[in-house]
């Protein structure tokens, strides 16, 4: 043996290490499928796969727990689309309309929140009207009953809600309230008893693509290897994407969606959800609304602050490295001409000002609730971020994106309502994946709470 360590010039030493090394590599724990992200659609596809196959599955979260961010952070709101357009987010409203019930089923089977709240869609004035008669015609290409969607003039809108002031509304009556996070757990209960391996507080440094197989490397120094990745982790999918070489012509931006909690004393003044028509559909700026949450309170909001991370909650740098790194891409991407844009920059002054401000959201939502005032509303609500991608011209990509990688599939700009449409399109992600021939022929289902043939057969 020291014979062989003289003639080969190493050390003892560097032959462990060597050896140690090949070791390791060995004992790799490899996955047939690894999942990036265990958020609502992280979790829902591991659902499917392991309900539908034997393969080994490990979900990727940097969390503790499941629908710790966005999936978490949303307004619990289960939307009926009759705000999609059907020609342009086809997809996004067949997954909201087919995932109503799916859901509904899930939540009385497991006594998670579900309060038939109802929303109103309110128009201040004739040209806003206009957006809710198109909205309606839309609904029923969608697939909502026209019973569900009642157009009213502010008249009729009065007998149901005494307090709202506004030129006619649109009331959809089957969105529901519910806890988002909560029916997370309970999917991610059943893949885990599916045998989905769920592998929290790893957060992913680096991959190592090999020919029939990718290496992931996580902070903590540990890594795995899987057959094929699946790239679904919202706020962070496009720098994963980036990773494999995809999108790299293409930028986002976080934007921090914040709320207001209505004193107990005020909450009732309205009881039905009420959204506002966007004043600017080209820009994610969502304008203001007045929600009943699953747990009782009553929030409005959000305005949409820009934020250098997808998890700046509070404040506005808590990443120096993160915050740099995206100014830098701000200055070289798509988003510079986005910043070059003057409506954009007016909207942005705007929006800070809301965040500052709480008179001044409360102003916002006195536009169609005047008996409002800022001493109703004592605390902050919870923040969620949303990240649209934008393309190379400037402008937000208004659906989501998906892209084939080398043994590998990436979601990105997956953005609202993808909460409500989750199991539905979850299910078309794995029926893509068939497809492919990334996954065979699938066995009989294990869990028969949702219905996987039935969804592909209505999407």
């Amino acid at each position: 043996f020291s014979q062989g360590i003289e003639s080969s010039n190493l050390s003892l030493g560097a032959i462990f290490n060597l050896k140690f090394k090949q070791v390791r590599l060995i004992l790799l724990k490899k996955f047939d499928i690894a999942i990036i992200g265990g958020g609502i659609l992280g979790t829902t596809i591991s659902y499917w796969i392991s309900n539908l196959y034997d393969s080994s599955v490990c979900v990727i979260e940097k969390e503790f727990n499941v629908a710790k961010h966005t999936s978490g952070r949303n307004t619990g709101v289960v939307h009926t689309p009759f705000y999609l357009n059907p020609e342009k987010k086809k997809i996004f409203a067949k997954s909201a309309h087919i995932s109503h019930e799916l859901w509904e089923a899930l939540a009385k089977n497991t006594l998670s929140p579900w309060n038939e709240i109802g929303t109103i869609e309110v128009a201040l004035n004739e040209i806003q009207h206009k957006t809710l008669e198109k909205y309606k015609k839309w609904g029923i290409n969608n697939g909502v009953s026209e019973d569900n969607l009642l157009l009213l003039d502010s008249n009729e809108l009065k007998q149901k809600e005494k307090n709202i002031e506004c030129h006619s509304g649109l009331l959809c009556k089957s969105d529901v309230s519910t806890d988002y996070s909560k029916l997370t757990q309970e999917i991610q209960k059943i893949s885990a008893q599916n045998f989905t391996e769920f592998l929290f507080q790893k957060n992913v440094k680096s991959f190592q693509q090999n020919n029939d197989s990718i290496q992931i490397n996580f902070t903590d120094n540990s890594s795995i290897e899987c057959n094929y990745l699946i790239n679904c982790s919202g706020g962070n999918s496009l720098d994963i994407a980036k990773q494999f070489d995809l999108f790299q012509s293409y930028s986002d931006l976080h934007f921090r969606g914040e709320y207001w909690i209505a004193d107990s004393n005020y909450a009732d003044i309205v009881k039905t959800n009420i959204y506002s028509v966007a004043r600017h559909p080209e820009f994610p700026f969502l304008d203001p609304h007045w929600i009943k949450r699953a747990n009782g309170t009553t929030e409005i909001g959000p305005n949409a602050v820009p934020v250098p991370t997808p998890e700046t909650y509070d404040g506005f740098v808590t990443d120096i490295p993160s915050t740099i790194s995206k100014l830098g891409e701000i200055l070289t991407g798509g988003a510079k001409k986005l910043f070059l844009n003057p409506d954009f920059l007016s909207l942005i002054a705007h929006e800070f000002k809301s965040s500052i401000s709480k008179d001044a959201m409360v102003q916002r939502v006195m536009e169609f609730i005047p008996s409002l005032k800022p001493d109703y509303f004592t605390k902050k609500g919870t923040a969620g971020i949303r990240t649209p991608v934008i393309s190379p011209d400037g402008t937000f990509i208004s659906d989501v994106m998906e892209r084939e990688g080398r043994n590998s599939f990436h979601i990105v700009n997956y953005n609202s309502p993808g909460a409500t449409g989750a199991p539905a399109y979850s299910a078309l992600v794995v029926k893509k994946l068939q497809d492919k021939g990334i996954l065979k022929a699938p066995n009989s289902q294990k869990n028969l709470l949702w219905n996987f043939n039935l969804i592909i057969e209505q999407i």
